[in-house]
């Protein structure tokens, strides 16, 4: 059982606000993507996650996002299996009372 971090909606808002220089990862699909994401966040579906971990380094700290915090819960622990340091942001964009683009 792999242990995941978590970080709720409003204290990854926190750190954007404090100008914090974050990675975080929206693993939604495109069309849900298209209705707003975190500024600044990469997307990368869930299903593509395995085949592109050549775009995420190790030496870096992710935070993953999804609709509701399930699939990027699933993205979180996939990516700590295989050594990335990895945070999910629980409650995901359903929680997100930040700004959007």
């Amino acid at each position: 059982m792999v242990i995941v971090k978590e970080i709720t909606a409003k204290e990854l808002e926190q750190k954007l606000t404090a100008g914090e220089a974050l990675n975080i990862i929206d693993v939604r699909e495109d069309e849900e993507v298209a209705m707003g994401k975190i500024p600044g966040a990469k997307h990368i579906p869930l299903g593509q996650i395995p085949e592109r971990l050549e775009e995420l380094d190790k030496n870096d700290h992710y935070y993953m996002v999804c609709r509701s915090g399930a699939r990027s819960g699933n993205a979180t622990g996939f990516l700590t299996e295989r050594g990335y340091n990895v945070t999910n942001m629980v409650g995901g964009m359903l929680d997100w009372e930040g700004e959007v683009e």
